[in-house]
């Protein structure tokens, strides 16, 4: 990680009817699983900018974090940033070697979204 020492602002999504899936979609995880993805997504926070293998751009102002869980899964966690904060949109454990496109749009939608809150408060 880098010598920052202040981590860039973590939010995770909120619908409108105030659910957070990503932070849901974590919560039904095992406690190790949890870490792991905590640890990764905290170099994000500390250490940004950070490329491969732990942080990918995808298209659109998205990125993916990348995780090797103790379980022997694949997660990713989409983000982006909005207003000097890094925005978790969406996450998924990987079951294909490719994302399904359904989820990438997903997030991209979210993305979209959280952009167009500029100038609106939101609660």
């Amino acid at each position: 990680m880098s010598n920052n020492l202040k981590p860039i602002p973590l939010v995770f999504w909120r619908s409108v009817t105030g659910r957070e899936p990503v932070r849901e979609w974590l919560n039904e995880l095992s406690r190790e699983d949890k870490r792991t993805i905590g640890r990764d997504i905290a170099k994000v926070q500390f250490g940004w900018p950070v490329g491969l293998p732990l942080c990918r751009p995808l298209s659109g102002g998205l990125w993916e974090v990348r995780s090797a869980l103790p379980s022997r899964r694949e997660a990713r966690v989409f983000f982006g940033f909005h207003d000097s904060m890094l925005i978790a949109l969406h996450a998924i454990i990987k079951k294909t070697q490719r994302t399904p496109i359904e989820e990438l749009t997903l997030a991209k939608q979210r993305l979209k979204e959280v952009q167009s809150w500029r100038g609106r408060t939101r609660t």
